[in-house]
């Protein structure tokens, strides 16, 4: 190969002596040790029709979106968390000007929103005695044991959110963790909450997968339908995708893949997609022009809804979706 030009975002030409061949991923996959490594349902060719959009179209609204639903574009990291927890912080503050209960479904993951979440709640002197949380999901075995100590998400939890605010936290008894024995507790729990008035809020991250929660896209090929697979609530012991495992090898173990596990404990789309209101945040920029989300955030806002994308039901409620600027791309390699 003497010469190499990307022609297009995501489309690479390589030419041989007056031959112009395309190769890329779908034109090697066949064969290779990819073949059949990302879920069914995973078309690629859209997957790229969707990422080669131009950076300043990635607001630009879909028919599929709910009318409520609004992506924001942040410049940098301190916008992001800042921006993040003051939405957080900002609908505690409003159930209670309300008299209503409030629930959360909660990530680890962002995190940098908890702190300015506990800073603009201490800020206001908002009581949390009205807040329900719940964590979406919790390292596990495959029998759902959970893990413990300081790479417990509980921990995280606590130490980023409950523990900071003090006398203005979230009862201990209104606080739930994904374990085996408390997770499917959750759909009759929240149920009573919002027969109750209360809001149900969805917080959550997207995964290198299109993941929410651990909810992963290959589940969906063990449902006939849509309707099906969004009435699940959650699972036990559910098996990782590889790349899953990788992203938080990256970015939770500092590249040290022997220390995360296989499994986990998750929500799933029966109790995610039924929040009243969601809040979102897509960080994945590691800088020097490396990132890791751009194509699932890309994936989220236009490959339209289907069960083999989870992040793909994300639009259509209402929210909010914070992102970093880089993650708009162009997601093409740099021509010197």
């Amino acid at each position: 190969l003497s010469e190499r030009y990307f022609v297009a975002c995501g489309i690479s030409f390589y030419m041989t002596k007056g031959e112009n061949k395309m190769i890329n991923f779908n034109t090697t996959v066949k064969g290779s040790n990819m073949e059949g490594y990302y879920p069914e349902g995973w078309d690629f060719e859209k997957i790229d029709a969707c990422t080669a959009n131009k950076p300043e179209d990635i607001t630009k609204r879909q028919d599929f979106w709910n009318k409520d639903f609004t992506p924001i574009m942040c410049k940098g990291i301190e916008e992001f968390n800042v921006k993040m927890g003051h939405e957080i912080a900002n609908e505690i503050k409003k159930a209670n000007e309300n008299g209503q209960k409030i629930a959360f479904i909660l990530p680890v993951g962002p995190m940098g929103m908890y702190k300015w979440a506990v800073y603009f709640l201490k800020e206001w002197n908002i009581s949390c005695k009205n807040v329900w949380c719940f964590n979406m999901d919790e390292w596990a075995d495959a029998e759902g044991n959970t893990i413990t100590g300081e790479a417990s998400f509980q921990n995280a939890m606590e130490t980023a959110f409950y523990n900071p605010l003090g006398e203005l936290t979230v009862p201990v008894d209104h606080r739930n963790f994904a374990t085996k024995d408390n997770l499917p507790t959750y759909p009759e729990k929240i149920s009573a909450l919002k027969k109750d008035g209360a809001k149900l809020v969805l917080v959550y991250g997207i995964g290198r997968m299109c993941h929410i929660a651990f909810w992963e896209p290959q589940f969906g090929a063990e449902f006939s339908s849509d309707a099906e697979w969004k009435a699940q609530p959650y699972r036990i012991g559910a098996k990782l995708h590889p790349l899953t495992i990788e992203q938080n090898a990256l970015t939770s173990f500092k590249s040290r893949t022997s220390l995360v596990p296989c499994r986990a404990n998750t929500i799933g789309p029966g109790l995610m997609f039924s929040a009243d209101y969601a809040i979102g945040g897509a960080d994945g920029y590691f800088g020097r022009g490396m990132q890791w989300q751009g194509m699932s955030l890309w994936m989220t806002l236009r490959y339209g809804p289907t069960r083999h994308i989870t992040s793909s039901f994300i639009p259509t409620i209402p929210g909010r979706l914070f992102f970093l600027e880089e993650l708009a791309g162009p997601l093409c390699p740099d021509v010197n």
